[in-house]
């Protein structure tokens, strides 16, 4: 912050000093919308009076003139009229000129700003124009590229905008302020008689230049501290004399920066935050001057405002005062504990004052402190005694393993707390098995664990785990019995009879004697099915147990032995096939829900291999789709579980015959004859593309066989050398191509050279005339959507017609194919 010590005079300019100016030229809006009131008075008359009252001692040698657009035809935007030319004594001519407009036509203000530039031979001397409008150009389509030119075409060039009564239009802001900045003048808005005339004022009249100010000592005043010397903290007040003069009372700031005159000088600073006033005197002279006045290094202290005594795990609020620095705390520890174990809990002063504060869960003394997060400076406590928190539980005494049991209890009940049960022996986190929150009320409903044994229901506090109190659990045994036979097949469904606690998600499971973890149990079904259940058997012959698990640990509780036999299935099916047709395949076996019949390569392995396949469900004979690659082959009959094949038969695939024929070449966009003869499976179409492109932008057009031969096939637009392929539709498989060369399609337009904004005019045309073929017109240069702003189908007729568009300049009219929108002739087309 700089303070200067000498101040320049200055005055209330006038229009008399625009003899330092330019010549100017005033740009007035005489379009229809200056007929639009403010405050119930048209903005045309404000416009008179302002202007009136501004030239009334404007003076005689200032050269001045008067332009101005939209006063004499409506809908033209050529009416533009430089009414005054620029010369010395005009004001009265133009105060009767500006009286004599009446607003009519367009706004034209863009050519308006570039005739009044020509007026002043912008390109010889220096020239400004100010432009006074209420709204958005209606002519020019681009008043910033017009601004540009005249700035840069200029000697030196300078257009002031007022935008009246414009509001909040922001193409019309975006415009005006673009014209003043592109030529370094000023943009301002008017809504009122006295803002328009501001706004005039301020860009027609020339500041007087400043007096020179005498040389000055740049000086700065610094308050520090004595030891560090860094800044004092908190606001500094500076008073400052010379002699007897008082150059600063109460300033603010620390460094502060001013200007002197060469002298003696007393500064006196006073330091808020200290509370605490120091001086010294001190000489300005030379080029600069640094004054520093050292406070002494001050004391930090804070005070605690807390209970004397709070419940173990409460939340007390804590007030203070202290220094409030980053990351400063509040903490709360055991008054005879060390180091880190003492501050148990805290809260940062920057939550607020006063802080919330939780409690530690242990008893006894403890003391709250402010700490300074620099150091972990302690600079203020207070004593506080921390007493038990209470709690009760009551509950059965015993109850089955696994089972449910309600706990009625009284506690402190915060945020978290729980009741836990553990096994009496047990210690760290196996100890406590099972555990509820207490948040939603008592009693509470606690799950037993699984093994039977002696236990022990505790209440705890969530801080620290800390127990509260326990009474003593006996989990007793739960039996449970399996009925089911002792063999099956493998793959089947039999019924299964239990008894047993059937608690939550508890299940019967089957897995193989001798495995172990996670792949013992391959099929299991919940006892909430009922008993007896369903169980499915696992795919594989051999030994297995049948089991009773409680859900909680997947604790088993009973066992029964079963042995799975082997399923027998068989497949009767054509040696060899024909790539890509359908076969029927004779077959019997288990036909289990979703077992099917799968076809792949002999060498082949994993997903890869099973190509094809149809489910058993589908009956026998069913039918079965080849591969379209010929080769060696599998036909093998799977379970679904677990995919378990169970017979294979191999089959030999032969190729397909398939030809070909049509013309060597044919014109873009034309519609050919394809011969063919194939398999005609389901979907097996006929496509074209380029030779040299890959993936879906090669194959082009196409027809299905299904249509018959021969079939019709659309050529692409675009002329070159393509392939006609017939395409197997399992895998898009192509077993057979010939080339074409697609030639160009010939096309002429005859249109005019140039046609009216909005006419209609007529378009002669000589093209293929396919389906949707149509004639477009468009800006040249234009892309997307935007470029074809007006089209005509040629099945309408020849000439088409077209309507012009409404916008001035170059365009193109075309001649599009309909497939791809492909142009194929253009001519160029001028709107004026």
């Amino acid at each position: 912050m700089r303070i200067p010590l000498i101040f320049a005079l200055s005055t209330v300019a006038s229009l008399a000093a625009a003899q330092n100016q330019p010549n100017t030229v005033l740009v007035m809006d005489g379009s229809g919308s200056m007929w639009g009131q403010v405050d119930g008075v048209a903005k045309i008359t404000i416009a008179q009076q302002v202007v009136g009252n501004l030239l009334t001692d404007f003076p005689a040698e200032q050269g001045l003139g008067l332009t101005v657009y939209g006063h004499r035809e409506r809908g033209e935007c050529t009416d533009i009229e430089t009414v005054v030319p620029p010369s010395p004594g005009t004001a009265a001519q133009i105060s009767n000129a500006v009286n004599a407009i009446k607003p009519l036509g367009k706004t034209p203000m863009t050519d308006a700003v570039i005739a009044a530039a020509e007026a002043l031979r912008y390109t010889e001397e220096k020239a400004t124009v100010i432009l006074v409008s209420d709204g958005v150009e209606t002519c020019n389509p681009d008043p910033c590229a017009a601004a540009r030119l005249l700035e840069e075409a200029g000697i030196d060039f300078t257009a002031h905008v007022i935008g009246f009564d414009v509001g909040s239009d922001p193409e019309a802001l975006a415009q005006m302020q673009c014209i003043a900045e592109e030529t370094g003048g000023q943009f301002l808005t008017a809504d009122t008689a006295d803002q328009l005339t501001d706004a005039l004022t301020q860009v027609a009249v020339a500041e007087p230049e400043p007096e020179p100010e005498p040389a000055l000592v740049p000086t700065t005043l610094t308050a520090v501290i004595e030891a560090t010397e860094t800044l004092v903290p908190g606001p500094v007040l500076w008073d400052l004399s010379g002699g007897t003069d008082i150059i600063l009372d109460d300033a603010q700031g620390n460094p502060l920066t001013l200007d002197l005159a060469e002298g003696s000088y007393t500064a006196t600073a006073y330091s808020t935050a200290l509370e605490t006033e120091l001086s010294r005197q001190f000489v300005a002279i030379g080029d600069s001057a640094t004054v520093q006045i050292a406070f002494p290094e001050p004391q930090e202290t804070a005070r605690i405002i807390a209970p004397a005594e709070a419940v173990a795990g409460s939340t007390i609020e804590v007030g203070w005062d202290g220094p409030d620095g980053k990351e400063d705390y509040i903490g709360i520890g055991l008054s005879d504990a060390d180091g880190g174990e003492q501050w148990h809990n805290w809260s940062y002063t920057s939550e607020g004052n006063p802080v919330s504060l939780l409690v530690p869960p242990t008893t006894g003394p403890h003391k709250i402190r402010y700490f300074k997060r620099d150091g972990r400076e302690a600079i203020g406590e207070a004593d506080i005694m921390v007493t038990p928190a209470s709690a009760s539980l009551t509950a059965l005494a015993e109850a089955p393993a696994g089972s449910k049991i309600s706990v009625e209890w009284t506690g402190p009940n915060y945020h978290e707390d729980y009741i836990g049960i553990g096994k009496v022996g047990a210690a760290g986190g196996e100890r406590w098995e099972n555990w509820v929150y207490v948040e939603a009320g008592s009693p509470v409903t606690l799950t037993v664990p699984p093994e039977p044994g002696s236990y022990e229901i505790t209440y705890f506090m969530r801080q620290n785990r800390t127990p509260l109190t326990t009474v003593a659990f006996t989990a007793t045994d739960v039996s449970a019995r399996i009925v089911a036979p002792s063999e099956a097949v493998a793959g089947s469904t039999i019924e299964v009879g239990w008894s047993g606690p059937d608690y939550k998600e508890d299940y019967i499971g089957i897995g193989r004697v001798d495995a172990t973890g996670g792949e013992r149990w391959e099929n299991w079904t919940y006892t909430s099915e009922g008993s007896p259940l369903d169980l499915v058997m696992p795919a594989e012959p051999g030994e297995y147990l049948i089991t009773y698990f409680q859900r909680q640990d997947r604790t088993p509780l009973v066992s029964a032995p079963i042995t799975l036999s082997a399923v027998a299935a068989s497949l009767r099916a054509p040696e060899k096939a024909t790539v890509g047709s359908a076969i029927q395949v004779e077959w019997t076996g288990p036909d289990y829900h979703e077992d099917y019949i799968g076809v792949g390569k002999v060498d082949a392995t994993g997903g890869e291999r099973w190509e094809n396949w149809s489910y058993t469900r589908d009956g026998s004979p069913l039918n079965l789709t080849m591969p379209v690659t010929p080769g060696e082959y599998l036909i093998t009959y799977f379970q679904r579980q677990d995919r378990t094949p169970l017979i294979s038969i191999p089959i030999t695939l032969t190729p397909v015959e398939v030809t070909l024929s049509a013309p060597n070449e044919a014109v873009a966009g034309a519609t050919i004859k394809v011969d063919w003869t194939g398999p005609d499976y389901h979907e097996d179409y006929i496509g074209i593309g380029k030779i040299d492109a890959t993936g879906g932008a090669q194959w082009q057009n196409w027809a299905y066989t299904r249509d018959g031969s021969p079939a019709d096939l659309t050529v692409p637009p675009v002329p070159g050398s393509y392939l006609i392929r017939y395409f197997l539709r399992q895998d898009r498989s192509a077993v057979t191509e010939i080339p074409i060369t697609v030639t160009a399609a010939d096309a002429s337009l005859i249109a005019p050279s140039a046609a009216s904004p909005g006419s209609t005019i007529e378009i002669g045309w000589t093209g293929p005339d396919y389906h949707e073929d149509y004639i477009g017109i468009g800006p040249v240069g234009a892309t997307g959507g935007a470029q074809w702003q007006s089209w005509a189908y040629t099945r309408d007729g020849n000439p088409a017609t077209l309507t012009v568009p409404e916008t001035p300049g170059e365009y193109v009219v075309q001649y599009f194919m309909r497939q791809d929108r492909t142009g194929i002739a253009e001519v160029p087309l001028k709107v004026e």
